[in-house]
């Protein structure tokens, strides 16, 4: 093992020597400079390179060369959302979404939204290019499973100088970026045209075609993965904005102390959140023992006179079940815009497994939320509570997303800082939930989920009175139904009774016309 590591230090010293000394002096003009220092200095990256050239260091200088001239001509280390059309993302043609049953992110292909149109390929093609540099950032690399999916396409979306493309950029600049691609219903009339696609994927990658249907697409690709016309149970519908895949990041506030000088929220202040949840649970718990009960618990008049906490607040909450968590609440946070001024919110986490489950929290926009904490750890059996806040003066936007990651720990581990980061470079992406939140802001009337400010839950409690007010209405509609329902039941005895008349008298009509002819 030791020698492997040797011999490919060696390789990749000897591939930078070369390209240093045969390449870069004569076509310097051609490349990125940010792509030449990248080479330098990420190993990873000149090894990925060996690997798909087979370790020989010329064709690896070749594909290097190809590739970088390439990467500069579409400017790929410039590709930012806010560079390309907005219609292309809006297409919904191209997108990162979901894994294949080995852990794989799948990069899909939608053929029946893109139309060949020839003054539109360089921008559908850069499109291509920033999801793969996108994803390649992020993940340092980590492969892609290629989906095609070419349910109800047809003549009008063939086009195999884009094809031809994708292809193209897996075989000559993403070295070892794709673990197989998966073409889904290819239509009869594209037998001939992926003839031609496999003569560009080389004999070496040709085994990584997989022509599937809808009997055998989950052999990859499991149904929780896949669209309901694939035959699988995936829910999840294209839009833009935001990004399909969000690019998740840890937000402003972890476990550590808040330094931000802007709208500055000392640590006694969160504790003192933390410690209001926590009352709310054992209150909660009084009442779950009490269920014949119900009561009103008010603050006292010197804080607030007009706020109250229901007991049973987070029971109202929708729950997502999930292997590890159960998440509430399941789909949305709610925050305040900026006139009813709600900062916060509860996201609640319950391990349901008999091990301690790491957790962490990340959001597409890290530079609006605190989130206490955002990486820790939650006991067998047991709840946590994580409180949201809005940073300074800015406002939740209904595009903020939010990432809630679990893995489950062995038993011996630690779970101190320390540990926790190591757990997470080392967990393989298979063992791990994720879970996505949405944000949604109020206006004007109180939301239904969990939302706090200054230390109290903020949805009005209902008195006795109004629920017996709903249960007098309730009776009163029950009583007109059970009427109806007693009408209906009368006028079906008297059809049955009618009906049984008629049949009789005809049988007697019949027995008359019987006896007078004989």
């Amino acid at each position: 093992m030791a020698e492997q590591r040797q011999d490919k230090a060696a390789l990749i010293g000897e591939t930078r020597r070369r390209f240093e000394a045969e390449y870069l002096p004569d076509k310097s003009d051609k490349y990125d400079s940010r792509d030449v220092e990248r080479l330098q200095q990420d190993d990873k990256w000149v090894e990925n390179y060996l690997l798909w050239r087979h370790d020989v260091v010329d064709d690896t200088l070749k594909m290097i060369d190809e590739s970088f001239q390439w990467r500069k001509e579409y400017t790929v280390n410039d590709l930012t959302e806010s560079v390309l059309p907005k219609w292309l993302f809006e297409s919904g043609s191209l997108f990162l979404h979901g894994y294949d049953k080995e852990g794989y992110k799948l990069f899909w292909f939608r053929v029946k939204h893109h139309v060949r149109d020839p003054k539109q390929q360089l921008e559908k093609k850069k499109l291509v290019a920033f999801w793969l540099e996108h994803y390649a950032k992020r993940d340092h690399g980590k492969p892609l499973t290629v989906v095609f999916d070419m349910a109800e396409t047809g003549i009008s979306h063939i086009d195999l100088d884009f094809v031809r493309f994708i292809v193209s950029c897996f075989t000559d600049y993403y070295p070892n970026f794709l673990t197989k691609i998966v073409i889904f219903e290819m239509p009869w009339i594209m037998n001939a045209a992926f003839k031609i696609v496999k003569g560009w994927l080389g004999p070496d990658a040709i085994s990584m075609l997989k022509f599937t249907n809808k009997n055998d697409v989950q052999e990859y690709i499991s149904g929780e993965y896949l669209p309901p016309h694939m035959g699988g149970t995936d829910s999840f519908k294209y839009s833009y904005p935001p990004l399909v895949d969000d690019d998740f990041q840890t937000p402003l506030c972890e476990n550590g102390p808040i330094t931000s000088e802007d709208e500055h929220e000392s640590k006694e202040e969160i504790d003192a959140d933390t410690k209001e949840t926590g009352e709310l649970n054992e209150e909660q718990n009084l009442n779950h023992k009490k269920m014949n009960s119900v009561e009103q618990i008010s603050k006292s008049e010197e804080t607030d006179k007009t706020e109250f906490k229901p007991k049973n607040a987070k029971k109202a909450l929708t729950t997502f079940k999930g292997p590890l968590l159960h998440i509430s609440p399941a789909e949305e946070l709610y925050f305040g815009s900026k006139e009813t001024g709600e900062k916060k919110c509860l996201i609640v986490l319950t391990n349901v497994t008999k091990n301690v489950v790491a957790f962490k929290v990340r959001t597409t926009a890290p530079e609006k939320y605190r989130v206490k904490p955002s990486n820790s750890s939650c006991e067998p059996g047991t709840s946590l509570d994580i409180i949201v806040s809005l940073h300074g003066g800015f406002a939740a936007s209904l595009q903020d997303r939010f990432l809630i990651m679990a893995a489950e720990m062995d038993q011996s581990s630690a779970a101190g800082v320390p540990e926790l980061t190591q757990f997470w470079k080392e967990v393989p992406r298979t063992k791990v939930m994720e879970h996505r939140l949405r944000c949604h802001v109020v206006e004007s009337s109180k939301p239904s989920s969990l939302t706090l400010k200054e230390n109290a839950f903020n949805i009005p409690a209902k008195t006795n009175e109004d629920l017996h007010v709903q249960l007098t209405r309730l009776l009163q509609i029950n009583k007109r139904l059970q009427e109806q329902i007693d009408r209906c039941l009368w006028f079906q005895q008297l059809s049955v009774v009618l009906s049984l008349l008629s049949v009789t008298v005809v049988a007697f009509c019949f027995y008359l016309m019987y006896t007078q002819r004989s």
